[in-house]
């Protein structure tokens, strides 16, 4: 029997976020993906250079890839230097997999990754989320209670 996996994901240092992806989608359900780095991309990584922001995944052949995501080149490299923008393999299971492909099949859903990030051993990891984009009445929804709340916070430490 397959080990449950935790809520929350071991980040211990996290390279990049996609700070507007909980804005702009209604997150379903999450996945840590490994990457599949070449090169100097893990230096680079560990330099924290790194932007996810219009970045996304897609199921090509059985196999999950991360598009349009940028990691700059390193500073120290020499000719051998990775590409930039290149697509970069994730790697989950093929049940993971499968399940993916599914939803972004039948439900209409996107693969958006949240952020890149090193665990404790060291490996690179993407927080990939199943998600639906929101429409505009969704937005304004979720500013309406992202204000009530802060609001509410502030009554509340008033108050005592």
């Amino acid at each position: 029997m397959a080990r449950p996996k935790p809520e929350t994901f071991d980040k211990q240092k996290i390279v990049a976020e996609n700070r507007r992806a909980r804005f702009d989608y209604a997150i379903d359900e999450k996945f840590e993906a490994g990457l599949a780095l070449h090169g100097t991309e893990v230096k680079a990584l560990r330099a924290g250079e790194a932007t996810i922001a219009d970045s996304y995944a897609e199921v090509r052949d059985g196999e999950v890839w991360l598009i349009n995501a940028n990691i700059p080149e390193y500073s120290h490299g020499n000719r051998l230097n990775h590409e930039p923008k290149r697509p970069r393999k994730l790697l989950l299971s093929s049940r993971e997999i499968n399940k993916l492909f599914g939803a972004v099949e039948r439900k209409g859903m996107t693969l958006i990754p949240l952020s890149i990030y090193f665990n404790r051993t060291g490996r690179a990891k993407v927080e990939l989320a199943l998600a639906k984009g929101k429409q505009a009445h969704d937005k304004r929804q979720s500013i309406k209670e992202r204000d009530w709340k802060r609001d509410k916070a502030r009554l509340m430490r008033d108050r005592g």
